[in-house]
Formats: C-alpha cells, structure tokens, sequence
C-alpha cells in the first residue's frame, strides 16, 4: 500500500473514532452517576440526617429516573431508580419517620424535541460522507486509483531535464544505437527531412531477450533528443472493466500531443497487441478491443505529429500482423546479446564505480561470459562486490568474480551439506567424464571448473566448459559433441561403479532433445532428408488455433524419427565410451582429485592429462 494512502486512511480512522466519541457524549446523559450509591445508603444517610436536598429527575421510560441528593456538607451524589413513585413514597415515610426537614423536587419528564433526537446522527452521517470523499480524493490524486480514474492513462512522464542518460551511458549496442541515431536527428531537426518529404518512423519496435538493454535504449534516445518521455507497461492497459484499457490509450496519446514532440515508450507490448482471434470468448474481450484502439491512434484518421511510439519485447512471434506493418511499427531493431567486445564495454560500464584489484582482467571475463546479456553482466559485479563486501575488502579480487560466477552461472554452493561418501564417489566420476569429454573434443571446451560441492539448483556437482568463441550457429558436429558430452556423466558411472543412477536425467534429456531436433528441425539426418517435420510450430501457441490443428506427420514418418532419434544418442553413445575407456587412467586421477579437493579449475584438471 502506498506510504501516503496508509497515512491518509489513519488518519480518517481517528477521524471516525473522533466522531463517534462526540456521538456517545451527546446520548450518554448519566456518565456521572455513582453506581455503588444504592437506595439503601439513601435510606441510612436520611436516618442520619446528613441530607440537605433531593431533586428527582424521571426519564422518558417511565418509571425510571435519575435522583440527585445534596449532603449537608456540599457534596452531591447522582443514582439510579428504577421507579420513580417508589421511591417518592419511600422519602416521605422516611421524613414522617425521622422527622426531617429535606428539600424536596420532582421534575416533569423532558422531551427532546425532534431537531435535538435527529442532531447526533446527521453528524454522524456527514462525517461519513466527508471522509469518503476525502479518500475517494486521495485515491484518485494518488494516480488513478479511484473509480472515476479508471480510464486515466498510468504513463509516466519523465521531462527532458529529469533525463539524463544518454548513448555514452549505453555499451554493447553498437549497431543498435546507430539505427536510433536517425530518430534522434529527427526530433532534434524536423525541417531537415520534412524538406526532402522524409517521414520519420511512427513506431520503432525494440525485439531480443530479456536483459539484453531495450528498455535502456528508449530512455537513452529520449535523453539524447532532449525530449518528454512517457514509459507504461503493456499491462498497465488491460483491467477487469470492459472500455477502461482503449480509453487509458486514447488518454495516453491526448497528453503525448500535449507534449509533442515526445517519446512513448511500452515495455512488453505483447501483454497487450497479441495476435487477435487466437481466444475462444471471440472478438468482444478487454484486451482486443485496447489493441484496436491502439492500432487507430497509431495510424488511423487522425494524426499524431511528432509522436513516436516506442515498445519493447521477446515475443515477437505472438504479435498482431496489424500493429507490425509499415505506418506503425515502421522499424524492428534486434537488440541481441552482446558478443566479446560488447561485453567487455559493458563490464566497463558497470565497474565505473566499483574499485578493482590488479588480477582482475575484463577481457578474461568477458570471453568467459559467452552468452550473458547486460543484465547478466551487471547482475555478476554486483555478486562480486558483495563477496568482497562479505570478507571486509575495500576492492574487488579475482576469487570473488569466480565466485560470482559459479553463483549466476550454476547457483550457490551448498558447502555444509552432508553428502556420503558413496554419492560423493560416485559424483566425482560422473562430473569427471564430462570433464574429459569437455577437454578431447574439439568445439565444446576447454574446461573452467569442475567441482562435487552440492549447488543450490539441486545439483550434486557441475562441469563448467570455458568457451572460446561465440557462436553464431551450431553445426552438426558440435551438435554430436554436445551429445556426447552429456553422455559422459551416465558412461563413467557404468564403467566404474557398475551401477546407474538418476543423476543423468537431465543430461539424457538433453541429448534426446538435441538429437531430435537434428532430425526434424534442422534437416541434418541423411534418411529423412532436408524435410522441417516439426509440429509445435509458432502458431500452435494460441489456443484457439490449436484446436483445429491437424498432425502432420503418418505414423510411418513417426517411428522413423524414433528410430533415426535412436540411432545418433547410440552412436554418440558408442563414441563418448571409447574415449573415456581411452583415458580410464585420467578418469581415476580426476575423481581422486576431486574426492581431495571437491573443485579443480583449469589448470590443474588439465595437469592430469600430462
């Protein structure tokens, strides 16, 4: 809840409890009343003649009433009756008896009149009214959050002064940025390209994986403009309530006009432009109807001058035809993962501010870092300074990076876990066969790490292979290789423990998935042919379209892939044996190496071939 709605929704509470104190002051009459004066001690002060005077006062329920006596010595006692004829007869038995010289009163029951009866509830009433509207008020000041609010856009704007990152704030993106240059002359310099008839992109579509830096790349391009940014969430769009998501866009692009020249910005767009008819409920539901709403203000009858939208994603194989034509989306830049040299200017970047020790070596991290986006990257220095925040180190050493990145990479190490020494044996010649296989075999090392200590994912140990290069695609031997390195683990445990176990579930599953894939989506097996045999394709993600979807393979075309499937696991199979019965000698050092220190790095696991 947000800090200032609890402050707010406090304060109306002691409001409430504030009025209805007042409420109970105005109805309770008798709070003075002495509960442990009794007739009885009425009678006994009478015998004593400690009373001076009584004043009787009855209430509307007749025959009670409140009876206030005077003592001789000044003090007044209020009590209770519960009829009033009754005790007016007992007075005056008691001053015939006693012979007393008391005062005496009796008032006439006091009726309220109708004004004084219906006073305390209509304050009651509009202290209720007031403290709802007040909140109802907060709420809505508060962005959106009342029910008059519902179709008020919830983009945030951020002024070309608030603004201050730019593309020297953004490493790794090269070519991305250069693509973006030409939208930011354009907001800089319109009449340069209005001259010439250019129109500058509508909409710029941002694709690649998470962490890759889209959403650092819009913010960067408004702040080189220099211009109004609006950010929202596709989500942020779609609500429970039927009309609220197309009219939060029509309120989105009335402020951006107020403010054009600017920017809009939607971070994961296909929470809301998903290919439409792909449901079952039909045409009618929240989410299509905010898309149609967009792809109007986009490029529809009217014309947004100066607006450029701007949207990020990694699903763009679900997204509407519409909203990707020219006129909308007019340009798709893939922001992809960073290769060696990116990665080291983004490493660059995110230890600007973190102090560095001299074994530390960037360009050593990055060529181990294959395949990390800047995220990734990001997310390895800050482990790392946590480690040598840990240990009490004013800068950042080599071990904390390695520890980081077994942290990132594998997960946490489960040092103080028991684990017997059976299991710990066993372990140790599993991860050695993939070691070994990892180091002969050209294209899938060298080895980085091989360890036994426990990780965090559940794991009893892990191999970590050191890439060399970054791939831009595999080929059908390395494709072999991998298989049979993930058959190492599940060969060494054959060859020496004469037993199996579950450990290389995982790794079989990878080898079948790999080696199907093989078959029916990359073409690479010599009996079926360059045929595509998968069914799982991009538009069985919706469904509405799966339904109908027939398969489209015979159950002749099936069992040949099962076999085909089963041929190459069996081959690589064969193969990854050969060579570690080849290196049986390798294979027991390495396991005695790892019962002894429970992690080799490279250089040492390398020492054992020699």
């Amino acid at each position: 809840m947000n800090r200032n709605l609890r402050r707010s929704l406090i304060s109306y509470l002691l409001l409430f409890a504030v009025i209805f104190g007042i409420l109970a002051l105005v109805q309770n009459n008798n709070q003075n009343v002495d509960t442990g004066y009794t007739e009885t001690s009425f009678t006994q002060d009478m015998k004593d003649g400690n009373i001076k005077s009584v004043s009787v006062q009855q209430n509307a329920e007749i025959p009670t009433g409140t009876v206030e006596i005077t003592k001789k010595g000044g003090a007044s006692v209020r009590f209770y009756v519960t009829d009033v004829k009754e005790f007016q007869k007992l007075f005056d038995t008691l001053v015939e008896e006693e012979n007393l010289d008391v005062d005496f009163d009796m008032s006439d029951v006091v009726r309220p009149s109708l004004i004084e009866r219906l006073l305390p509830y209509l304050i009651g009433v509009v202290g209720i009214i007031v403290v709802m509207m007040m909140l109802a008020g907060t709420q809505g000041s508060g962005g959106g959050g009342s029910m008059m609010n519902f179709g008020r856009s919830r983009a945030q704007m951020t002024d070309e002064d608030s603004n201050k990152l730019t593309f020297d704030d953004v490493a790794g993106l090269k070519e991305e940025k250069e693509d973006l240059e030409e939208v930011v002359d354009f907001l800089r310099n319109p009449s340069k390209y209005l001259e010439l008839g250019a129109r500058i992109p509508k909409g710029i579509l941002l694709v690649g994986p998470p962490g890759t830096g889209k959403t650092l790349l819009a913010k960067a391009v408004a702040g080189e403009a220099k211009v109004p940014f609006f950010s929202i969430s596709g989500s942020d769009f779609v609500e429970m309530f039927v009309g609220v998501g197309a009219s939060r866009v029509r309120d989105l692009f009335a402020e951006a006009k107020k403010n054009s020249p600017c920017i809009v910005f939607i971070d994961e767009i296909d929470a809301v432009a998903r290919r439409r008819g792909s449901g079952l409920g039909g045409g009618h539901d929240e989410r299509e109807q905010t898309l149609n709403q967009m792809l109007v203000e986009m490029d529809g009858f009217n014309v947004n001058e100066g607006i450029i939208v701007m949207a990020a994603t990694n699903r763009v194989d679900i997204l509407d035809p519409a909203i990707l034509r020219p006129g909308r989306f007019d340009r798709k830049i893939a922001v992809t993962r960073p290769d060696v040299k990116g990665r080291e200017d983004i490493l660059k970047v995110h230890t600007k501010n973190k102090k560095l020790a001299e074994d530390i070596d960037l360009h050593e991290i990055a060529r181990t870092t294959a395949g990390f986006a800047g995220a990734d990257l990001e997310n390895l220095m800050n482990e790392s300074a946590i480690n040598a925040a840990k240990e009490s180190r004013k800068f950042i050493i080599k071990s904390d990076v390695d520890k980081a990145f077994i942290k990132v990479g594998i997960g946490t190490e489960r040092k103080s876990r028991l684990v017997p020494e059976k299991e710990r044996k066993i372990t140790a010649y599993h991860e050695a066969g993939h070691a070994i296989l990892f180091h002969v075999l050209e294209g899938v090392g060298p080895v980085y790490t091989v360890s036994i200590i426990p990780t965090g994912e559940g794991a009893a140990g892990y191999t970590m292979p050191l890439p060399e290069n970054d791939n831009v695609f595999n080929t059908k031997g390395k494709i072999l290789q991998d298989i049979k390195v993930s058959l190492g683990g599940r060969i060494a445990e054959e060859m020496i423990m004469d037993d199996i176990t579950t450990g290389a579930s995982q790794d079989i599953k990878q080898a079948t998935a790999a080696a199907r894939a093989m078959v029916v989506k990359y073409g690479m097996s010599e009996e079926l042919g360059l045929i595509n045999y998968e069914t799982d394709n991009e538009e069985e993600t919706f469904v509405g379209r799966d339904i109908g979807h027939r398969r489209m393979l015979g159950e002749a075309t099936a069992t040949a892939i099962d076999k085909e499937v089963k041929r190459i696991v069996d081959e690589c199979y064969a193969e990854a044996r050969s060579i570690l019965e080849e290196h049986v000698d390798v294979l027991h050092k390495c396991a005695e190496r790892l019962l002894e220190k429970e992690r080799i790095d490279r250089e040492e696991f390398e020492s054992l071939f020699a």
